[in-house]
């Protein structure tokens, strides 16, 4: 999901009472002061940043066969990356974090020398190979991956029971890394342009399910294989492993590009449960396609495969536990009402196949692009299955888990992930820029538009800003700076000067800040243009009430 970092959030929100909030200010000074100290460790620059034994060659495809072994909690298998070679270097990096081991590595049948510092891996070639050429090497991996305590909040693989006592597995491993369990350039900028082949063989009686389509089952006696295939570029977090006793039932639905083949593996047991909870796919994919353009992953199909863990936006794969009830594990995030109206990891986790799983950031500290964005998706779904008012007070609610502990966007290069505000925070200023747009033809244009744009890319916040400020017509420079870059929420002051006149001003804003809203005077709608300076408004007939739109991400206050 992205929501190991919601947790940390959510574990306040249902049980602070109002004698805890001077003791939680505390708490949250104090990891502002901690997160602004932050020092970060060579290990962490060295997954951050393409250095130059990543830079010069470029992920084609991985051809990735794992066994897993439920007795001793341990896998191995082999890895064959293709990659296409952009510069004449010799020296290659690989990712595998320990306890995991590399065993073996090939190229065109010779082992190759490797070194191992901690969890990077060196390869010296001979001699460099040609530029533009197409070449692969084969990585045999073998070991106990770290063993989730909590997924997917902390990150590794799952190893537990059904209700029967059968083994039921799986990986989620977003925030800590796919070479917590797989060797592989472990970087978001350099997902495999030609896809996956993943081969998971297990036990006979269980069965492993993959991202992408099966194309083959192989009975093997003690134990068989299944072959998935995904064609299309995938960040390689999502690449996901799941092993358990499952059932399968699907359907073709009719979408923007076509049939789209839609897939259900739950435990047996859960048949009943799903078939009547997944019925919320086809209002998902129904309102996604109409507000961001086609599915992205037609060629790879759409999967819901039950996990023994909350859930997460594997691509094509999209991990379920959510207990099959409406809202977050029973809750409603936004306290409105209609949270509960919807199954949270069913809408949440398939919005990141747009955003996270097609439109992908470059570095971790953009990952506002993927949980800001899908949190917007929620109030969307709303809006095209119940109303606009409804989605309004869906995303206006979920601002009481915003903290504004630290901004938004994470460091660079240090695979730093900014504050977990990334969610409601990221979709309340993307509703706020709707309301800028006001035409929702032209906002949802701008969506579509973003989605083409984008299709299958890996962006930067810059791309993302510069791209909605051309599609806008609007200068969004301090818009994004104020919401994206600093904590600060910016705050009208205003004050009745006549009975039909106000005065008011911006205050907690960057320089140039002049966003406008709307205030509600007497129950109706109008534009003020405040800035810093105290500015007037003259209404047409007295004032009797007055507001700032609660659409619009800011804080007001009458002066008196």
């Amino acid at each position: 999901m992205s929501i190991y970092k919601l947790k940390q959030v959510l574990r306040f929100s249902y049980k602070i009472s109002a004698k805890d909030l001077i003791s939680l200010s505390i708490v949250l000074l104090t990891v502002a002061q901690v997160f602004a100290q932050e020092k970060f460790t060579k290990e962490a620059e060295l997954r951050g940043t393409i250095t130059e034994d990543r830079a010069w060659w470029d992920v084609q495809h991985y051809d990735l066969k794992v066994e897993v072994f439920p007795k001793s909690k341990t896998i191995e298998g082999t890895n064959t990356i293709t990659y296409k070679v952009l510069k004449s270097e010799k020296l290659m990096r690989i990712d595998l974090q320990s306890p995991m081991e590399i065993k073996k590595i090939t190229q065109n049948g010779k082992k190759l020398k490797f070194k191992t510092k901690g969890d990077f891996h060196y390869i010296k070639f001979k001699k460099a190979a040609k530029v533009g050429s197409e070449q692969s090497i084969t990585i045999e991996f073998e070991g106990a991956p770290k063993e989730a305590v909590n997924a997917p909040w902390d990150g590794g693989f799952v190893w537990s029971k059904d209700n029967n006592g059968t083994d039921f597995i799986a990986n989620a491993n977003q925030s800590i890394g796919a070479s917590v369990w797989w060797p592989l350039k472990d970087h978001p900028s350099d997902e495999p342009d030609n896809g996956v082949d993943l081969a998971i063989t297990t036990p006979s009686h269980l069965m492993g399910v993959g991202n992408g389509r099966l194309i083959s089952e192989e009975d093997n006696g003690d134990t068989k294989t299944y072959h998935w295939k995904v064609t299309q570029p995938i960040n390689t977090y999502s690449v996901n492993v799941n092993v358990g006793d499952y059932t399968h039932f699907g359907y073709k639905h009719e979408g923007l590009n076509g049939i789209l083949d839609v897939d259900y593996y739950v435990l047996s047991y859960n048949l009943e449960k799903a078939k009547e909870q997944f019925k919320q796919v086809p209002m998902m994919l129904n309102a996604f396609e109409y507000w961001f353009g086609k599915y992205p992953f037609y060629e790879d199909s759409y999967k819901l495969v039950e996990a023994p863990y909350l859930g997460m936006e594997h691509q094509s794969s999209v991990t379920y536990g959510n207990n099959y009830e409406n809202g977050y594990l029973g809750k409603d995030l936004s306290g409105s009402g209609w949270g509960l109206r919807f199954d949270f990891i069913i809408i949440h986790e398939s919005g990141h196949e747009w955003f996270a799983n097609s439109i992908t950031n470059k570095d971790v500290a953009d990952m506002w692009i993927h949980e800001g964005f899908t949190a917007y998706s929620e109030n969307l779904f709303l809006d095209y299955n119940y109303s606009t008012a409804a989605a309004s007070e869906y995303v206006v609610g979920t601002r009481r888990i915003i903290n504004n502990d630290r901004p938004i966007i994470g460091t660079y290069n240090m695979d730093h992930e900014g504050s977990s505000d990334m969610y409601y925070k990221g979709a309340n200023i993307i509703h706020t820029l709707r309301q800028l747009v006001e035409d929702d033809k032209k906002w949802r244009d701008i969506l579509r538009n973003l989605n083409k744009e984008f299709y299958h890319k890996n962006v930067t916040t810059q791309e993302v800003e510069d791209f909605m400020s051309k599609e806008t017509g609007i200068d969004l420079t301090q818009f994004w700076d104020q919401y994206l870059r600093t904590i600060k929420v910016p705050k009208v002051e205003y004050k009745q000067t006549s009975f039909n006149e106000i005065e008011f001003r911006y205050i907690n804003i960057i320089e140039d800040f002049d966003m406008p809203v709307i205030a509600v005077i007497n129950g109706k709608d109008q534009w003020i243009y405040p800035t810093a300076e105290w500015k007037s408004f003259e209404n047409t007939g007295d004032i009797k009430t007055l507001k700032i739109k609660d659409d619009f991400y800011v804080e007001s206050e009458l002066i008196k």
